[in-house]
């Protein structure tokens, strides 16, 4: 395995992370402690010390496992988990600097640790990335030591170039992959000259890139991939049907 420094952080990671989100629910299969547990643990064997997680996965079961599975082991795991995506609906309005810290004591609750390595805002409208008030909320929780370091997992690149104004802004979470290409030619040259982390999500969008969806692929009614941007169910989850339709895919 290699490894690389985390922008700002400092910290030793591991160049391929793990994501958790088929650990807790939304991929069509129920949730199963045991084989969170198996490849929670599998991965750390091959030598991944980062692992991403977030409170809206399955209801914080895979915060749970994620937790005690680092609990599990000797070497440090870095845990980074998002917060936001509970407040419904989905609002600028709804984001209040009461209800992230709640949002993040839970997740100290649910993954039984006593410091969150990473605290990340969770894709939230593009009005909350102008508000001082929710930035400086995790600057006191840093200082109250809850968290270690904060982040953003964003939509657009122009929501990662604001958030990066930000000191305590340590990582930026992004698509990117071979379909989601504008990152590198608008934002990683800033995200380098302010020592920004960058951690890629849907690298292999959501499976399309892994080589194993063909034309006859069907998923099932509770995949996230079951659905279009607006909540549409698909008939055939086509290849070129779920790159028009999935909202991860599109500019």
């Amino acid at each position: 395995m290699s490894f690389r420094i985390l922008g700002k952080t400092g910290w030793k990671v591991s160049e391929i992370g793990l994501g958790t989100w088929q650990v807790g629910g939304g991929w069509g299969k129920a949730f199963d402690l045991k084989k969170a547990n198996l490849l929670l643990h599998t991965a750390f064997d091959l030598g991944i010390n980062f692992v991403d997680t977030a409170d809206v996965y399955d209801g914080g079961l895979s915060e749970a496992a994620v937790g005690q599975a680092v609990r599990e082991r000797s070497e440090k795991i870095y845990v980074a988990t998002k917060c936001g995506r509970r407040i419904q609906p989905h609002l600028n309005e709804g984001y209040t600097t009461e209800r992230l810290r709640r949002f993040v004591e839970d997740s100290l609750r649910n993954s039984g640790l006593d410091r969150l390595d990473l605290i990340q805002l969770h894709c939230p409208p593009s009005e909350v990335y102008g508000r001082d008030e929710i930035f400086g909320l995790f600057e006191d929780l840093r200082s109250e030591g809850k968290i270690d370091a904060m982040g953003v997992s964003v939509e657009r690149v122009d929501e990662a170039e604001q958030a990066i104004k930000y000191e305590i802004v340590s990582t930026v979470q992004i698509i990117f992959n071979l379909f989601r290409q504008r990152p590198a030619d608008v934002f990683f040259h800033q995200a380098k000259e302010a020592d920004i982390g960058l951690i890629i999500r849907v690298p292999l969008a959501s499976g399309l890139l892994s080589g194993k969806i063909t034309p006859s692929t069907t998923f099932g009614k509770d995949d996230h991939r079951h659905f279009n941007r607006e909540g549409k169910a698909l008939i055939k989850a086509k290849p070129s049907l779920v790159f028009r339709s999935q909202k991860p895919f599109l500019q």
